[in-house]
């Protein structure tokens, strides 16, 4: 199935059959976190998006090694270069050293992405630990002819490098129309040109992150690292790049020139971009102050949340949506997905309680077009809602089996297990809690909290057995008085 699958690259805005440079092997890098805050909805989708497509490809027999970055210096305020770094400004108002503050949210982001159950990845290498490599691709650009130095800072010429190259080849931007909405540079720019981006930044006397290089005592420009870190960890030339869409430009394009600069040919043949996850709309992130931090989300603390959220209802949330498609977050929404994960994590529970029918067709399988409608969709650039849809349909198979209405053979119930083992739970690395323990702590708790409300009945508190009642309403508990007594059921 190798073969089958195929990706849309966004160097050629087109759907494309994947062909790894070595067979059997895939280098997969993705931009991971600026780490100077908590981790937001908005850094989920990467997370969970490109965690399917490690998924998927290791489900498909590749060996990949998964190289995704942690940035913890270089990425000022501003993308024209100018601004604070983002994590010494954060260490300045905390009164931190800057390697606390990249430490502290390094930790914090794995802690969530281990909740969303993403997996970590095979390197993750931090921009501080490779100022060297930076340092050598940013001196083989400079002795190329592609950068200049002015007052110890080091910039990538962009017209120089569009005299020979194509500047603007991955997000579509023509030279000519960069030059047309420059803004005019002031005496004080060191820039020859607007869209010239750094490769090494001189330190002013109170920067705390600075390095010795060959220009001045200073910092590597933000664009620098992706470029060094993924030739370092997989070669001059790789298979996937993947990251976010508000990365396509200027960092990614940024990214390209840098290579064919340096090495003299392009290092990534396939570009991955996942879009963004909206609220009313408009993109969601920290420069524009309307995120949701992940603990916000699963504690319901935020002030526009009608409850908390499990981190299987996120990820499922982010699932149903092709990760090239933009996400509009809603309370319904997430309650619309919280209520769908459930009904698949049901079914996969009464599967487990099928028994197969020996009097049927050993050969019949009503399954195995459910099955390989799944494998269609994965291997058709990842297209996960697709693949939930059909696993809708096999849970219908399985509420009708469990009321009785479908008899399966062995052969059926072993495709319904790959469906809902393999493909939910691995492929889509959906957390399916199924400790008979917790089952059992949930009834002795439902059992102890209606016998107390039974007592305080009995003594004729009414206003207590409600109050009871109306919490347990609360948290999706039903309770129902009867001739024989109260019981209970799950919304």
């Amino acid at each position: 199935m190798k073969e089958q699958l195929s990706v849309y690259n966004s160097l050629t805005r087109k759907k494309e059959k994947f062909v790894p440079i070595s067979p059997g092997h895939v280098g997969l890098y993705v931009c991971g976190p600026t780490v100077y805050g908590d981790p937001h909805l908005g850094h989920a989708r990467p997370s969970v998006t490109f965690d399917i497509v490690f998924r998927v490809l290791k489900y498909l027999g590749y060996k990949v090694r998964y190289v995704r970055n942690i940035t913890d210096v270089g990425h000022l305020e501003h993308d024209s270069d100018d601004g604070e770094d983002k994590i010494q400004k954060k260490a300045r108002l905390e009164q931190l050293e800057p390697m606390e503050v990249a430490q502290y949210y390094t930790n914090r982001y794995t802690d969530f992405m281990n909740m969303l159950n993403v997996l970590p990845p095979s390197i993750e290498p931090r921009a501080s630990g490779h100022i060297i490599e930076q340092i050598e691709l940013a001196k083989a650009i400079f002795d190329a002819g592609f950068a200049y130095e002015v007052n110890g800072s080091v910039y990538f010429d962009v017209r120089k490098y569009s005299e020979k190259h194509d500047y603007g080849k991955l997000s579509g931007r023509k030279i000519d129309e960069l030059l047309e909405n420059t803004r005019e540079l002031t005496g004080q720019d060191e820039k020859r040109f607007s869209a010239d981006f750094a490769l090494w930044k001189k330190a002013t006397p109170e920067h705390i992150m600075k390095w010795n290089s060959p220009w001045s005592v200073g910092f590597p420009g933000w664009h620098l690292e992706c470029s060094a870190m993924g030739m370092k960890y997989l070669g001059e030339q790789f298979d996937i790049h993947g990251g976010g869409m508000d990365l396509l430009f200027p960092h990614h394009e940024s990214e390209i020139a840098q290579c064919v600069a340096g090495v003299g040919h392009e290092a990534v043949k396939y570009w991955l971009h996942n879009n963004m996850i909206t609220i009313n709309g408009q993109k969601m992130g920290k420069s524009l102050g309307n995120f949701i931090t992940l603990e916000e989300l699963f504690n319901g603390t935020h002030q526009i949340l009608e409850q908390a959220y499990d981190p299987m209802t996120i990820r499922f949330f982010i699932l149903q949506a092709h990760y090239r498609s933009t996400i509009d977050f809603s309370n319904q929404a997430l309650q619309s997905a919280e209520k769908a994960f459930q009904r698949l994590v049901d079914a996969g529970k009464r599967l487990k309680s099928l028994k197969a029918h020996h009097d049927i067709n050993p050969e019949q399988n009503i399954i195995q077009p459910i099955v390989d409608a799944v494998h269609v969709a994965l291997l058709d650039d990842f297209n996960t809602p697709v693949a939930i849809a059909q696993l809708f349909e096999a849970a219908r198979i399985i509420n009708l089996a469990t009321d009785g209405k479908q008899n399966l053979n062995e052969n059926e119930i072993n495709s319904l297990n790959i469906l809902m083992n393999d493909i939910f739970v691995d492929v889509l690395g959906m957390v399916v809690e199924d400790d008979a323990v917790t089952v059992d702590i949930t009834q002795d708790l439902m059992t102890m909290i209606l016998s107390l409300r039974d007592k305080v009945k009995m003594e004729k508190n009414y206003e207590m057995a409600d109050y009871i009642r109306n919490e347990l309403d609360k948290f999706g508990v039903i309770v129902k008085d009867t001739k024989d007594g109260a019981i209970w059921e799950k919304k």
